[in-house]
């Protein structure tokens, strides 16, 4: 892993933020490109006695990288105290062997859970304290932590830590995103077009690492709540000090999308052996943009299934147009929709479309896929021509395009889009 620079930085008083960025070169849990980095957290709160909050991932330098930072803040190793660990995922916790032999014996905090994952990850030895909601640790000089049970945000371990004076959560994957972070690491340090590029990258950090455990995290959030949040420090990606209920509600947001509609948009995903699929995609594009939605399209296995999941994740319509390959769907798309099952892509209006030689059956897998995942999706009547489209095809597909549109846009009202809509039109 690439540290880049050395990057220590005041979040509040008390509290500091100790940052490694990840470059293109990995992939996230070993499975999702970072085309722009990736930001690994760490934060020191400091009282008469120290804390440090989760860590810097364990890859290459790691040991040198934290001394140095330690040292940046004069702090020598030997000054923690407690090691918090909300999560125990080994991009925050592969730094406490090289941790143990520089400081010796620590008090590791984390949940029950979480002390057992530490065990067997890592054989920890020594003084350990299990907490949950409500437990408090006073660190002197001012300074409390407090901590809260958000299980299954995204392992069944996982906790926050509030720290009282300063009013900052620290919820590790929870709020977090893709995106390295250079030497402006907050929120009132950018503008709104870089706000925005991390809200993105937010949105596919979602989509692949959290949309599974939504109804979790529309719990945590619920119970994170009666909070005085002042300042938000992920695991990942930017602190947001200036506005954190941005990010608070962009997540809520994000959530929504599971149960229901989601924005006006629609996603289209299509895989063509010959040709023959690829030119009745341009008609079905066509209706779409006719019908004035916004449209986001993907080649499988050209496109990389963590971009399709965050553009599907928030939109309302779904276009799945493939051809059949040995009685069943092109494989890279049946990989793909799998992935869409497993991250529960659900509740999308739909169409499907494709060629087929001989014979078909690309749909009668699409409708194992859906019904093995629950993915609950409406679907339009499919199109399906042997060989090339023809022109006749073609004017259907179209069609198909503007009936989708419509649906999407009436479903679309339902959801968050419509009634922030609303909420505006109101005198």
């Amino acid at each position: 892993m690439n540290q880049g620079k050395l990057n220590v930085t005041t979040v509040a008083e008390g509290v500091f933020r100790l940052s490694a960025n990840g470059g293109p070169e990995i992939l996230f849990e070993s499975m999702w490109p970072l085309p722009h980095g990736v930001s690994m957290n760490s934060y020191i709160v400091k009282g008469e006695k120290h804390a440090i909050i989760d860590g810097v991932c364990g890859w290459d330098g790691v040991p040198e990288t934290l001394l140095a930072q330690l040292r940046a803040l004069e702090i020598d190793p030997g000054d923690i105290d407690y090691v918090v660990l909300n999560h125990l995922e080994p991009d925050h916790t592969g730094w406490l062997e090289a941790f143990r032999k520089l400081r010796g014996e620590f008090t590791l905090v984390a949940s029950p859970k979480g002390l057992e994952l530490a065990g067997a990850l890592y054989g920890i030895e020594g003084p350990k304290l299990a907490v949950g909601s409500g437990t408090r640790i006073d660190l002197g000089g001012g300074r409390e932590l407090e901590f809260l049970e958000i299980p299954n945000v995204h392992w069944p371990e996982t906790i926050a830590t509030y720290e009282r004076s300063s009013g900052t959560l620290f919820p590790c994957d929870a709020f977090g995103s893709f995106g390295a972070v250079a030497e402006a690491p907050y929120d009132d340090q950018l503008d709104a077009r870089q706000l925005a590029f991390y809200e993105g990258e937010a949105l596919r950090y979602y989509a692949n690492i959290l949309a599974t455990f939504s109804s979790s995290v529309g719990r945590a959030i619920d119970r994170l709540e009666g909070l005085d949040i002042r300042v938000l420090a992920p695991g990942h990606g930017l602190v947001w000090r200036e506005n954190p209920r941005r990010m608070i509600d962009l997540y809520r947001r994000f959530v929504g999308y599971a149960r229901g509609p989601a924005e006006p948009e629609v996603t289209v995903v299509w895989g063509s052996m010959y040709g023959n699929t690829e030119k009745a995609v341009r008609a079905v594009v066509a209706g779409l943009k006719a019908g004035q939605v916004q449209v986001h399209v993907f080649r499988v296995p050209q496109d990389h299934v963590s971009f399709i999941l965050a553009s599907a994740w928030r939109s309302s319509g779904i276009v799945i147009a493939a051809p059949t390959y040995e009685y069943k769907m092109f494989p890279p798309m049946a990989t793909v929709l799998d992935e869409m099952g497993r991250k529960r892509v659900q509740r999308k209006k739909a169409f499907r479309f494709g060629s087929f030689g001989w014979s078909g059956g690309a749909q009668k897998e699409l409708q194992e896929i859906q019904e093995r995942w629950r993915m609950g999706w409406e679907f339009l009547e499919p199109v399906e021509f042997k060989g090339a489209p023809g022109e006749e095809d073609l004017r259907l597909l179209e069609q198909r395009g503007r009936e989708l549109a419509e649906a999407v846009k009436r479903y679309a009202a339902e959801g968050p889009a419509g009634r922030a809509l609303s909420a505006q039109a109101v005198p």
